[in-house]
């Protein structure tokens, strides 16, 4: 990490994260997927759709996931 980002303290850091994520969320709409990418998404619709798995509740993934730890 760069000795100028060290200089910021955490919390600081922390906060200029938070916002450029949200920057990044706000921008979305602009980013584009490449046609392989596209592909890769309607496989994975295409499979969930024909075997209704609908997987796990978030809530017990993050149960299990604290367990293990």
């Amino acid at each position: 990490m760069s000795a100028n980002l060290r200089s910021i303290p955490i919390d600081e850091r922390i906060r200029l994260v938070e916002e450029l994520w949200d920057s990044i969320a706000d921008d979305q709409v602009t980013l584009s997927i490449t046609d392989g990418q596209r592909d890769e998404l309607n496989r994975h619709l295409d499979a969930y759709e024909s075997d209704k798995i609908k997987g796990r509740e978030a809530a017990e993934v993050i149960a299990n996931i604290r367990k293990s730890l």
